[in-house]
């Protein structure tokens, strides 16, 4: 059982020291589609807490559950990116049925929450590190709000270059991934608290 002290370490952490886009650079195909504005990239950072955070406690369920008492814990990866793609089928149709300009503003990029690598990578880093029920769900809890703290600041910065002038080689996406980059260095700052 991991007490309070323990789990707002693994908050801290998970959200910031080692932010799964900028530190461990896990799902950026969405942090980089996705962040053209504000509005879109926290739908889709919302998204991405209700699955990875469900996906965790329902994953660590299932390990603990199923496959650890059937010793079949090699189906994890499969297991486990099945009951991520469940998940994004229901906040896919919530949000078609629900919120249809945020669906549309999304587009391609809400289904690929399934094949997100930060996703799966949460779960699997729960059972490696052998993470309760309850420090699952933190740990994923926080590893989404990371991953939307990462995508709204990188979409608030992209608003406000939309309207500078720079050189030729450097429009569009390579002054994306610059940016991205100086947030990643500025993120390793948060090493220092823990």
């Amino acid at each position: 059982m991991s007490t309070v002290g323990e789990l707002l370490v693994i908050l801290i952490s998970s959200s910031l020291v080692s932010n799964v886009v900028l530190s461990q650079f896990l799902g950026l195909c969405p942090f980089l589609g996705v962040s053209k504005k504000t509005n879109t990239a926290a739908g889709m950072g919302a998204a991405v807490i209700f699955v990875i955070t469900l996906a965790s406690a329902v994953a660590g369920l299932i390990y603990k559950y199923i496959l650890q008492p059937f010793h079949i814990e090699y189906l994890q990866t499969i297991v486990f990116i099945l009951v991520i793609a469940t998940l994004v089928q229901f906040v896919e149709m919530f949000l078609k049925r629900y919120m249809q300009a945020l669906y549309k503003a999304l587009g391609v990029y809400l289904p690929l929450i399934t094949t997100n690598c930060a996703v799966l990578g949460v779960a699997l880093t729960n059972v490696q590190k052998e993470y309760g029920i309850l420090t699952s769900i933190v740990n994923g809890f926080a590893t989404a709000v990371g991953f939307t703290i990462a995508i709204v600041i990188l979409a608030g910065l992209r608003e406000k270059m939309e309207y500078n002038d720079f050189p030729e080689s450097f429009k569009g996406m390579p002054i994306v991934l610059v940016t991205a980059g100086l947030m990643a260095i500025a993120f390793c700052g948060f090493q220092g608290l823990l």
